[in-house]
């Protein structure tokens, strides 16, 4: 099967966007915040049927590992009740999204973090979406400043209480921030890939995988500038006097394949081993529009991994037992379903 680990519910319904900017504005005036909308299963439907199941069907992929939008995370915004209640409301919606459409879609769930607050804030909703709901991972954000980057890095020991329950529920975390309020990082185009190589570079410059030996991240957006600079990179762990990168991070880290373009992919593929590499698409993210060059849309990531010279085996590494490998509890829901 084809297991895309990196979706986002980008087109969820419109009263849901709409309680949101209610819910921040009721913040700013220091009223009471609204009511979350009755959304039926029909609206819901109609949003997934219309956009990513048929899309993931007209591609050949099976499942998509699917969480709230990136984008509109923003833990920077309101104060950690905000963002509590906003990121509540987020991962019941995917539950409901897979609970429809349970063959098409696993849940990852935004956690409610906010500037300033300790991680651990964000470890009942963690452990409410993994035990209660069934999802199979979170989405960790390095900076919820949004793009001011003023918090400690990712191997500081603040980070470690959700680290020491991540390990303890066996699930892993894509690193992920969400928009950015520096008119100098465009969202997408600039402070998602800055975010997926700083958080590498932080990696390297610890030893977070000593203290933690099983815990895995998936570092997004092909891994920023990380594969395309990868002897850069092998070099400084050189001259910080960090292990060998191999050995140092990656048994614990995976990249994804949102690159949009063959040449990006076969390079990916080409520098990093394919064990440490998981399809994702990104699909109705970033980049949603067609390739002039190839007449064929950016994010349809399969075609260049089908068209890539990796053996049958790397493929099917790629496309599938990768990602039952860093989502073990995704793998067992699987076999549950005899899949």
């Amino acid at each position: 099967m084809i297991i895309d680990c990196h979706g986002h519910y980008t087109t969820a319904p419109e009263a849901h966007s709409l309680w949101r900017t209610a819910q921040v504005a009721a913040f700013e005036s220091k009223s009471e915040p609204p009511t979350y909308p009755a959304i039926s299963d029909d609206e819901i439907v109609d949003t997934i049927e219309s956009n990513q199941l048929r899309i993931l069907r007209e591609r050949g992929a099976d499942l998509t590992i699917f969480s709230p939008r990136a984008s509109a995370m923003e833990p920077h915004v309101g104060d950690a009740a905000v963002s509590g209640a906003w990121s509540r409301a987020c991962n019941e919606l995917i539950f409901r999204v897979v609970t429809l459409f349970p063959d098409s879609f696993a849940g990852v769930c935004q956690l409610p973090q906010s500037p300033g607050v300790s991680v651990a804030h964000s470890i009942p909703e963690l452990e409410r979406c993994v035990n209660e709901l069934g999802f199979v991972g979170c989405n960790l954000n390095p900076d919820p400043s949004g793009g001011r980057w003023i918090g400690p890095p990712l191997t500081d020991r603040s980070w470690y209480p959700i680290y020491e329950k991540m390990v303890e529920l066996d699930v892993p975390a894509m690193i992920h921030v969400s928009s950015s309020c520096n008119p100098n990082f465009h969202a997408t185009g600039a402070h998602y890939i800055n975010a997926d190589t700083t958080a590498f570079m932080q990696l390297i410059q610890g030893d977070l995988f000593a203290d933690f030996p099983t815990l895995r991240f998936v570092i997004p957006h092909g891994g920023g500038a990380v594969p395309y600079h990868w002897g850069r990179y092998r070099g400084l762990a050189d001259m910080l006097n960090r292990p060998a990168l191999d050995e140092h991070l990656m048994h614990n880290v995976f990249f994804d394949t949102c690159v949009y373009h063959q040449p990006g992919i076969d390079l990916l593929c080409e520098v990093i081993e394919s064990k440490n590499i998981l399809f994702g698409s990104e699909m109705l993210g970033a980049v949603r529009g067609v390739d002039p060059d190839t007449g064929n849309y950016f994010d349809d990531t399969k075609r260049y991994l089908d068209a890539s010279n990796l053996s049958a085996k790397e493929k099917s590494d790629i496309f599938e037992h990768n990602a039952r490998r860093a989502y073990p509890r995704l793998d067992a829901a699987l076999k549950t379903q005899g899949r």
